[in-house]
């Protein structure tokens, strides 16, 4: 009979590494059935964003002294000491023995992030980095000894115990104008009506990179790969060890191996229909709320652009009115009866600057122009939210 413990620890690690591989397997799956939006058509929901990081009032980066939005840095010491051990056998005697123990501590650092704006070619959306899973560029890594100006002069001024004098300093950040990829919920500001991303505790992700999102999908496909390698390892060595230690002067039992491989592609196969069942069902749902997005901007198209064209018409009304009395005015200030001298047009001065300083402004231009600007914007976003579902629908149509 076989001992259990090494069946039953080779398969809850073999599980563990299961749930490591479907996780990989679900924001795989995210990250490319998720479509690409532009700024000006985030709405609210999860989102993907491609754009630059710009800011106004930007960081600056502690080590290299560069434009960010966001910045870690980090010193690290390192360190080496020699360890005596004393032990004694079962006979008494006494054996000492030494080793190096060498290694790095972390004797300073920071993360700095600020709020920035992702900038497209359809406009900007607020980004709110706390929380978000960061991968930046980096863009200082030097290491040094005590005589370098840089060891005391952006490191502590105490070292370690067991110190070597050899600092390691380390910097990450987000440049400024640098292309981002982004990842994560979109909610609706406090300040203004707009859009903005910020970390939600019931979205998946939130991810802002330097990377591409190839390069991210593809890191993700490496772990997921990686963990089912593993997986099937232990899964099987459970196994394996457990009929060495019950059977070592016996042949080995591949039966018993292929069985236990056998059930691990089993858990795997429900485990992989179970995660893209899932995955399914959430695409489905975007798909939904894709197309809701679209009736929110036709409803929005139907019931602001007559309420603007009002405005306008009224503002035209009111102009063509002025203008008319104007006329009038001037018309009646140069007619004479027969027979009478013409009425000098001064006398009627003061009545019509009266009217010019009152109404300083009778162009209607700006309204036709700001009402035009509506109607471009209202159409943009009508496409952007069309665009995005056609989008998404062709994705979950894929999938299918």
């Amino acid at each position: 009979m076989l001992p259990l413990l090494p069946v039953i620890l080779g398969s809850l690690i073999a599980l563990g590494c299961l749930f490591g591989a479907f996780r990989a397997l679900r924001h795989k799956r995210l990250i490319d059935d998720l479509p690409t939006s532009k700024a000006q058509g985030v709405f609210i929901g999860m989102a993907e964003l491609k754009g630059t990081a710009e800011s106004e009032e930007p960081l600056t980066s502690y080590l290299a002294r560069e434009r960010c939005v966001q910045n870690d840095w980090s010193v690290e010491e390192h360190w080496q000491r020699i360890v005596t051990t004393t032990t004694t056998d079962a006979k008494g005697h006494t054996h000492t023995s030494t080793r190096i123990e060498t290694g790095w501590t972390r004797v300073g650092g920071e993360k700095r992030a600020i709020p920035f704006y992702l900038q497209d070619d359809t406009g900007v959306i607020r980004i709110v980095p706390e929380g978000a899973n960061i991968h930046g560029n980096t863009v200082f890594d030097k290491a040094c000894s005590r005589g370098d100006p840089l060891y005391y002069g952006k490191g502590p001024a105490h070292e370690i115990l067991n110190t070597t004098h050899k600092r390691r300093f380390r910097e990450t950040a987000l440049p400024l104008h640098a292309v981002l990829y982004i990842m994560g919920q979109a909610r609706e500001r406090q300040d203004i009506v707009a859009a903005e991303i910020a970390r939600d505790k019931d979205a998946q992700m939130f991810i802002i990179s330097t990377h591409s999102e190839k390069q991210i999908s593809g890191s993700y496909n490496l772990w997921l790969w990686l963990w089912l390698v593993f997986g099937a390892i232990f899964a099987v060595a459970g196994v394996v060890v457990a009929d060495r230690v019950a059977n070592p002067m016996f042949p080995a039992s591949w039966q018993l191996y292929l069985l236990a491989a056998a059930a691990f592609l089993v858990v795997l196969s429900l485990g992989w229909v179970w995660t893209v069942y899932n995955s399914l069902i959430n695409l489905h749902h975007r798909v939904e709320q894709g197309w809701s997005q679209v009736e929110v901007q036709l409803k929005r198209r139907h019931d602001l652009i007559p309420n603007l064209v009002q405005v306008v018409q009224a503002y035209r009304r009111y102009e063509h009115e002025t203008q008319e009395v104007l006329a009038e005015l001037r018309r009646q200030a140069e007619a004479n009866p027969p027979g009478v001298a013409g009425t000098d047009f001064k006398g009627v001065a003061p009545l019509l600057q009266a009217v010019i300083e009152r109404y300083p402004e009778l162009k209607a231009g700006g309204q036709f122009l700001a009402l035009q600007k509506s109607l471009a914007d209202t159409e943009q976003r009508i496409a952007l939210a069309r665009d995005y579902f056609n989008n998404i629908a062709t994705f979950y149509n894929t999938r299918l």
